[in-house]
């Protein structure tokens, strides 16, 4: 019986991890050459929608409940496309370095995907640096809200820093598919914020 040898240049699928890695990276990419494609942000002065989500801080999971967090403070919520694609890991590096500067203002930091919470609580620990919480919003249903999809796939949030008042209200909204910047533009708005309230 004759069996033929395997073809070494024969291709395989990569695992579906990878291609939905591989995927992610392609909308990105083409969310950032082509103009258009990212929606628009809330406007400053706007509400900020409340919402509770479930999510994950230092690999833990646990419930965030936005009401409950502008009680300690402002809040900076950030949008990012996708857990592990490299802009989103460069960008949550940079604010993870900077949560110590957030808290010392009082302001919480929060970042928001699409991601699913398995991939979140790995996200948090690996590139979070359990420094501070992401959250998960898998039908997209707060990515809408907020106004922070990308118009090419509206499932999957651009790259949107919003910072919100302890009253509820957007005091920043900064748009960039560029990683770099969103630190410090949030860490900006919260500190001109704090300097405004009366001593």
């Amino acid at each position: 019986m004759h069996t033929s040898a395997p073809c070494p240049h024969r291709l395989t699928a990569p695992p579906p991890a990878r291609r939905r890695l591989l995927g992610a990276s392609l909308v990105l990419a083409a969310a950032c050459a082509l103009p258009g494609l990212a929606h628009a942000a809330l406007a400053v002065g706007a509400a900020a929608p409340d919402f509770s989500a479930d999510g994950a801080l230092a690999g833990q999971p646990f419930r965030f409940v936005l009401a409950d967090a502008l009680k300690k403070g402002p809040v900076v919520l950030y949008f990012y496309p996708k857990a592990f694609t490299s802009g989103c890991t460069v960008e949550a590096h940079q604010f993870a370095e900077a949560t110590p500067k957030f808290a010392a203002q009082g302001a919480t930091v929060i970042g928001m995907s699409n991601d699913d919470i398995d991939t979140l609580k790995k996200f948090s620990v690996e590139a979070c640096r359990s420094q501070f919480a992401v959250v998960a919003d898998p039908g997209a249903k707060v990515i809408r809200q907020y106004d922070a999809q990308i118009a090419l796939v509206p499932s999957m949030a651009n790259r949107v820093s919003y910072v919100i008042s302890p009253q509820g209200k957007v005091l920043l909204a900064y748009q960039s598919m560029d990683p770099d910047g969103h630190v410090a533009a949030t860490l900006k708005a919260v500190q001109d914020w704090r300097a405004a309230q009366p001593r």
